[in-house]
């Protein structure tokens, strides 16, 4: 059924006020697992599994994903296994290859898998980034399964998947696993990419300029994030316990200063460092242990309530949590999960155990603060709309459906709205810890094309995403976004000198830099 122009203005303002009066759509308090009815013959089927030895890897035919590392192979098997099994809650894709041609897959969790639900934000996980940290690897393929498996029997994933849609890649270096060694905890063999690049100091910096020539794989994650608005973002890592969120990086004043610098407690604060240190803390106490802020071993740093501003534990050039946030808006902490690299196998089941509330309760977060849509006079979506948050340089972008979600703490806000050929407005609006605000805004056009200044706004009012309403007919996905000069913050004047590293000093820092991260992280 193909969605016409004339009524589809009316079809998203219908949905806009079924968002406002579903029922469903309040976060569930807890994530207890309710156990399925099975009856004795249940019980029995128990037994038999429990009866059965479990196997060295994932097996086609199995239920089962065993506590091990997986291969490239042996990780692709699962993967299409499990989509061909959950074909109403799985879509695998891949975003591209690695430089020895690895595909780069992503899985697709949700009610609505194959394409973008109205209402529904968009969420990811990116795991393996350095390739001799794979423990968040198999966490995020438990996650798959856990998801998959639990959405009938557990209410608080069934409101999760039903109104959200998780996109989950496992490995972003797989060339560099391939290489890892099992119980090496230290160094950085398997760390880069086949050519020797860190992935995680190859994206573009807003602080300083990166000249490192970019990769296949992070050129793939790049295009990625620019067709999907995501809104939230957790990025797995290993070598300590620690939630850390942005900035990454921070400005320095001289090529001295940054040798110096690069090793002090000096935080770089994001506009929006209320919430990343609350999304951090989300996921820190849902943790077995990382809330406690015990240090890995006694000669590394430990982290009071599990987290760290990156730059206050040390600052990096050219890493994806930044270029996440200030390119594109989208709320991404990275999360170092184990003390070691690349654990012995046999300790897995445990960092799964320690980190799957916390893997589910992070992504809810998703829901919290407000969203909305952005309409013309004649109730038609606007694409692109610029919002951004007063006294939060670092804004956002509408889908082509008009939507946007904005992370935000209880409080009293107002947004800015811009989009060409429209007069621009601000709205204020209130934002309560129980559920999110539903925020609307029409849009006139501005003087210049029709003589009407100002603007209308309607706001929605407070309520949530609706449980299991479905989409509007018709709808597919994203289109390539580019991001405006306005989405960054006002470059700070102290910043431009260290636009660029410059000879000896650079090559100290950075030298000093890389021996920091191979030992914790």
């Amino acid at each position: 059924m193909i969605l016409r122009k004339s009524n589809a203005g009316q079809w998203l303002q219908l949905y806009a006020l079924i968002l406002i009066h579903a029922s469903s759509c309040h976060t569930p308090t807890s994530a207890k697992t309710v156990n399925p009815d099975g009856g004795e013959l249940h019980l029995q089927q128990q037994q038999q599994l429990q009866a059965l030895p479990e196997p060295r890897a994932y097996m086609p035919d199995s239920q089962n994903l065993d506590f091990v590392y997986h291969d490239h192979e042996e990780l692709t098997r699962f993967l299409r296994a499990t989509s061909a099994r959950y074909p109403n809650l799985t879509a695998l894709y891949s975003i591209g290859k690695s430089i020895q041609g690895r595909d780069l897959w992503v899985m697709v969790v949700s009610s609505s898998p194959y394409e973008h639900m109205i209402g529904k934000p968009d969420v990811k996980y990116v795991g393996n980034i350095h390739g001799n940290e794979p423990v968040g690897r198999e966490m995020l393929l438990h996650l798959i399964q856990y998801f998959v498996t639990s959405y009938s029997s557990d209410q608080y994933v069934k409101w999760l998947l039903d109104n959200t849609r998780i996109h989950i890649l496992p490995t972003m270096n797989p060339d560099g696993y391939a290489v890892s060694k099992e119980g090496t905890c230290d160094g950085g063999q398997g760390r880069y990419n086949a050519r020797g690049f860190d992935l995680n100091r190859n994206f573009p910096d807003y602080f300083k300029q990166n000249n490192k020539r970019g990769q296949p794989e992070t050129d793939a994650v790049k295009d990625w994030i620019s067709k999907i608005q995501f809104v939230l973002s957790g990025s797995l890592h290993g070598g300590a316990l620690v939630a850390s969120y942005p900035y990454d990086n921070t400005p320095n004043s001289s090529p001295l200063g940054a040798v110096f610098q690069t090793y002090s407690a000096a935080p770089s604060l994001t506009p929006d460092d209320d919430v990343l240190k609350h999304l951090s803390l989300v996921y820190a106490r849902n943790h077995a242990k990382m809330s406690r802020g015990v240090a890995c071993k006694s000669a590394t740093p430990a982290f009071e309530n599990g987290i760290t501003n990156g730059a206050a534990w040390y600052p990096l050039t050219g890493g994806m949590q930044d270029y996440n946030y200030v390119w594109y808006g989208c709320m991404e902490i990275t999360l170092e999960i184990s003390c070691c690299k690349f654990p012995p196998a046999y300790e897995l089941k445990k960092y799964w155990e320690d980190n799957q509330l916390s893997l589910i309760k992070f992504l809810a977060e998703a829901h919290r603060g407000v969203q909305g849509f952005v309409f013309d006079p004649a109730g038609m979506p606007i694409e692109r709309a610029s919002i951004k948050i007063k006294g939060r340089d670092v804004g956002f972008q509408t889908t082509k459906y008009g939507e946007f979600w904005r992370i935000l703490l209880p409080g009293y806000y107002k947004a800015e709205v811009f989009a060409e050929g429209f007069a621009p407005r601000e709205v204020e609006f209130v934002i309560v810890e129980q559920h999110p605000t539903l925020l609307n805004v029409t849009l006139q056009p501005s003087k210049r094309m029709e003589g009407i200044g100002g603007a209308m706004v309607s706001v929605g009012g407070v309520g949530g995403v609706g449980g299991a309403v479905g989409g509007l007919p018709g709808v597919g996905m994203y289109r390539p976004i580019q991001a405006p000069q306005h989405y960054r913050p006002q470059m700070p004047p102290y910043a431009a000198a260290a636009t660029s590293d410059v000879g000896i000093f650079s090559t100290i820092s950075n030298g000093l830099n890389s021996l920091y991260s191979n030992i914790f992280g």
